[in-house]
C-alpha cells in the first residue's frame, strides 16, 4: 500500500543559468509562507572565472562546492515549524563541477564532493525548471548581467544538455518538471496560479507540468 501524500515541507528548484530558479524560489517562499533558501552568490572566483583566467576554474568549484555544504548541512530541516523553498539543490554543484573541470581536478573534486554529499538531506520535492537553449540565450541578453555577458551561446547549450541528462535519470526525490518556454512566473501571475494549484495536488516520483500555449497540463 503507499504512504498517504503529505505537502512536501523542504521544495528545491533547480534548472539551468537563466531559468528562473532565484524568481520562483521568491514566489513559492512568499505564497506557501516558507523559508526562502537562497544560493551563495558571493563566490570571489566568479568573476576570474567567467574571464577564463588560468587556474580560475577549480578555485570557483571548490568555493561552490564548500558553501553549499556549509548552508545546507545547516538546515533547521523537516520538522521544522515552516517549510523550506531552496533554490538549487546541492546535485548541481557536479553538474558544474563535470562540465567545467579538467579530468585531473574532477577526480581531486571527487573526494570532497562525495563525503559532502552525505550530509546534505534531500529534498521531498524538486522543481526542475526546463527551458531550451535559445529560451535561456534571451532570459541571458535581457538580464545582461555583467559576468554573464561573457557566458558563450555553446557553453549555455552544453549546460542545457548537462540538466536535461541529470534529471532524465534523477530518482532521488519526487521531481515536478517544469518547461518555462512559454511561462513567466513573474509577469504573468495567471501561470503562478496554475503552478500553484499543481503542487496543492501529489507529485509521486516525475511528473510535469507542460504548458499549451496560454493553459498548462499536468500529466
Amino acid at each position: 500500500m503507499s504512504k498517504p501524500w503529505e505537502q512536501p515541507r523542504y521544495i528545491a528548484i533547480e534548472g539551468p543559468i537563466r531559468a528562473g530558479k532565484s524568481s520562483l524560489a521568491a514566489l513559492l517562499a512568499e505564497h506557501l509562507g516558507a523559508q526562502r533558501i537562497a544560493e551563495p552568490e558571493d563566490n570571489p572566483f566568479l568573476d576570474h572565472f567567467y574571464r577564463g583566467e588560468v587556474g580560475a576554474t577549480f578555485a570557483t568549484q571548490m568555493w561552490f562546492l564548500h558553501a553549499r555544504q556549509r548552508q545546507l548541512c545547516s538546515l533547521e530541516l523537516p520538522p521544522a515549524p515552516t517549510p523550506l523553498v531552496a533554490d538549487y539543490i546541492f546535485e548541481k554543484d557536479k553538474i558544474f563541477a563535470s562540465l567545467n573541470l579538467s579530468d585531473a581536478e574532477l577526480a581531486t573534486y571527487n573526494r570532497y564532493y562525495q563525503p559532502s554529499a552525505r550530509q546534505v538531506v534531500t529534498p521531498d520535492l524538486v522543481i526542475y525548471l526546463q527551458a531550451s537553449p535559445r529560451t535561456l540565450k534571451a532570459r541571458l541578453r535581457r538580464k545582461a548581467l555583467p559576468g554573464e555577458r561573457r557566458i558563450a551561446d555553446s557553453y549555455l547549450e552544453q549546460v542545457a544538455q548537462a540538466y536535461e541528462h541529470y534529471f532524465f535519470h534523477y530518482t532521488a526525490s519526487n521531481l515536478l518538471v517544469v518547461n518555462t518556454d512559454e511561462l513567466d512566473f513573474v509577469q504573468h501571475r495567471y501561470d503562478l496560479q496554475l503552478l500553484l494549484r499543481r503542487l496543492r495536488e501529489p507529485v509521486r516520483g516525475t511528473q510535469y507540468f507542460l504548458p499549451l500555449g496560454l493553459r498548462a497540463v499536468c500529466a
